[in-house]
């Protein structure tokens, strides 16, 4: 389960139309929410707040043999409004992650959209989150900046700062840039000093331009309704029905003289899709001989499964991994015994089986390689508490199955 901070920047993210997705770096996203989740350590309680539109506070405290916890502030310069902050109304989807569901492409805004004057002189100012996080007892300091330069370009640095790291510490830059129909990435790291640059295509139709919301005259407004209706009626015919993405990655250190190259494919279904939902990737670092194909579907709005296999061409070596991850909804009385008499007075009828976004219980995720190693976690809410519990069992383990078990309960307001 996502931590509230995280929440907190996926929220950024979405405030400031930055597609997440659109990365050669989330090529594999859906797989690795099913395939790859962390289960709880010992007992872990986190208490956090969003104490306005701006300013966000989280406090842990953790218990693995030793007491530990941290503290984490946040600033964000966008007023993230109407941001559901308290647990109890916090949608699971938001903070338990699964299947990704590709969005058709979004047109940068243009850069004078952003373009503010009073008197003459522009007042208008770059997004920007700032993240601060110190670990107690050992006094590590996790620090990030992430600035929204244009439309099309931001930064983010991270820093770690711990006596244990060589020189002290290290920091991590990234230079993204997305022009919707291509993006690229540029890395640099102070840690062996590595330079590094991704990049990912997406084949298809450019997407639709976007226009910025002007308010219209009363006597345009029949027009642009009818304009409006038109445009909509042309891009739904228009609209494709999946993705072709195609992308790469290369990096070198120049201190220890080593680097690395990876290439991957990835074909997922849009909104537009009248079937199952699927994504299907494949990745190769050529230099190591890694071969890696995964397949993922949204059998049911409450089902995902998926299967990753991974294969060496030098070593001949294999791995299969399966994984499913399942919904379960609140249990809702039914509201059919009534239904007549509404239906007498001529209202509308209720349907027990219609649902919103929040009437989610609980989510199980599963998992299992063949080395026979099951990892189960069970996620959901009880009153006003997020919690997740989890464990990893080792089926060919004997009388030593369980490998280690945990739990992690949130609360925020």
């Amino acid at each position: 389960m996502l931590g509230f901070m995280d929440y907190v920047q996926n929220a950024f993210y979405e405030a400031s139309h930055w597609d997440r997705d659109n990365s050669y770096g989330t090529l594999n996203a859906t797989s690795r929410n099913v395939l790859d989740f962390s289960t709880p350590e010992g007992l872990r309680f986190h208490v956090s707040s969003l104490s306005s539109p701006n300013f966000a506070t989280s406090y842990t405290l953790g218990s693995i043999g030793l007491v530990d916890g941290s503290l984490s502030y946040l600033y964000s310069s966008l007023p993230l409004l109407g941001l559901a902050a308290k647990s109890s109304a916090i949608d699971l989807h938001h903070v338990v992650p699964g299947y990704r569901q590709l969005q058709d492409l979004r047109q940068p805004d243009e850069p004078w959209w952003w373009e503010i004057w009073h008197q003459g002189k522009r007042i208008d100012r770059r997004e920007t989150l700032l993240y601060g996080r110190l670990f107690l007892p050992r006094s590590t300091l996790e620090a990030l900046y992430l600035r929204r330069l244009s439309p099309k370009t931001q930064l983010k640095v991270s820093c770690v700062s711990d006596s244990r790291l060589p020189n002290g510490g290290t920091i991590l830059a990234h230079l993204q840039h997305d022009a919707a129909k291509h993006s690229t990435e540029y890395i640099y790291s102070t840690d062996s000093a590595l330079l590094g640059v991704r990049g990912l295509y997406n084949f298809g139709p450019d997407p639709p331009p976007t226009h910025p919301l002007f308010e219209a005259s009363p006597d345009s407004t029949i027009s642009t309704a009818n304009e409006a209706a038109a445009l909509a009626t042309a891009q739904t015919h228009s609209q494709p029905h999946g993705r072709f993405s195609a992308g790469g990655e290369i990096y070198y250190g120049l201190l220890n003289k080593s680097g690395g190259i990876s290439t991957g494919l990835r074909f997922a279904t849009l909104p537009s899709h009248t079937g199952f939902p699927y994504t299907m990737t494949l990745t190769l670092n050529p230099l190591m001989g890694n071969l890696s194909s995964t397949y993922s579907v949204l059998a049911s709005p409450l089902l995902t499964l998926s299967s990753r296999f991974d294969f060496n061409v030098y070593s001949y070596e294999s791995e299969l991994q399966v994984g499913t991850e399942l919904w379960r909804r609140k249990e809702k009385p039914l509201t059919d015994d009534l239904n007549w008499a509404r239906l007498k007075m001529g209202q509308k009828i209720l349907d027990a089986r219609s649902h919103d976004q929040n009437d989610m219980a609980g989510c199980l995720k599963a998992r299992l390689d063949q080395r026979g190693s099951l990892g189960l976690l069970w996620e959901g809410r009880v009153k006003e508490l997020l919690y997740s519990c989890g464990a990893m069992i080792d089926l060919r383990g004997g009388e030593n199955m369980f490998r280690g078990f945990g739990v992690e309960i949130q609360y925020s307001s």
